[in-house]
């Protein structure tokens, strides 16, 4: 198991450094209290982070090395802003403002431009559309709305369909950590990331797929070579065992210390 090695800004990511956890938590206490040159080694240290999820964006068409930049804005302001005082990893704290900070380039920087007359439309139909909900009391149609906006201007009809296309074109894109309830009492919050029921659509599985990938990152190479023929291709002790030329002993041994190393990443 390797990284290879990618070209983003001239940068060789196969490369990048990766810090182990009490170094981190080392450089954020003195980055904290002004050492600057703690806060630049905490930022290279966790550039392969940035890598992980721009990764995740990528088959969209946008330029990677531009992705890059933006998601290291984001990990400056989680190291400027992450309070060491909580009892939570900086990757937790990172990750959403990495990709928070994403996100909203993606979306200032849509190659998807509106056009005026569907503006126009979008912002009748949301007129006509609290209208009519104010008269019916209840969540209004598409349809109701097309009936509504044809009523009023019968030289100009519109369809069903391009009433909701007008109101999509004008909707805001949802955040996973948009809040969706608030208690004002406790403080707490649901998020939106929260009610989603897909394991393999929620940012907590992902966030503990990039959690595996950098502690696999701290293993040496033959640790890396067992865990990865024993988790992901199956074999078995022995068969590892025969294939890389040591006793099964060995391979057990080897096997637990990795074990070790990885669980003080989740």
């Amino acid at each position: 198991m390797h990284f290879s090695r990618v070209e983003l800004c001239g940068v060789n990511t196969s490369k990048l450094k990766v810090l182990k956890a009490e170094e981190t938590e080392e450089l954020l206490k003195r980055a904290k209290q002004g050492d600057e040159h703690a806060r630049n080694r905490l930022i290279d240290g966790n550039l392969r982070l940035v890598l992980s999820i721009i990764q995740r964006f990528a088959g969209r068409g946008e330029n990677m090395d531009d992705l890059f930049q933006v998601g290291c804005i984001g990990l400056i302001k989680a190291v400027d802003n992450f309070n060491t005082e909580l009892d939570v990893r900086f990757s937790t704290y990172a990750v959403p403002m990495i990709i928070g900070e994403v996100r909203r380039y993606l979306r200032d920087n849509n190659a998807i431009r509106v056009s005026r007359s569907m503006r126009d439309l979008a912002y009748r139909a949301l007129q006509a559309r609290d209208r009519l909900s104010a008269k019916l009391e209840r969540e209004v149609r598409p349809c109701e709305i097309t009936a509504e906006l044809n009523r009023e201007r019968p030289q100009e009809p519109h369809t069903c369909e391009e009433v909701s296309a007008a109101l999509d074109a004008i909707a805001q894109p949802l955040s996973l950590f948009d809040p969706v309830y608030s208690d004002a009492s406790s403080g707490d919050s649901v998020y939106l990331m929260d009610q989603l029921s897909d394991p393999q659509s929620c940012d907590e599985s992902w966030l503990e797929s990039i959690a595996l990938k950098e502690a696999l990152a701290h293993l040496n190479e033959r640790e890396k070579k067992i865990v990865s023929l024993r988790f992901f291709a199956g074999r078995t002790q022995m068969e590892i065992a025969g294939e890389i030329g040591i006793s099964q002993a060995q391979v057990s041994r080897l096997e637990k210390n990795a074990l070790e190393k990885i669980k003080k990443f989740f």
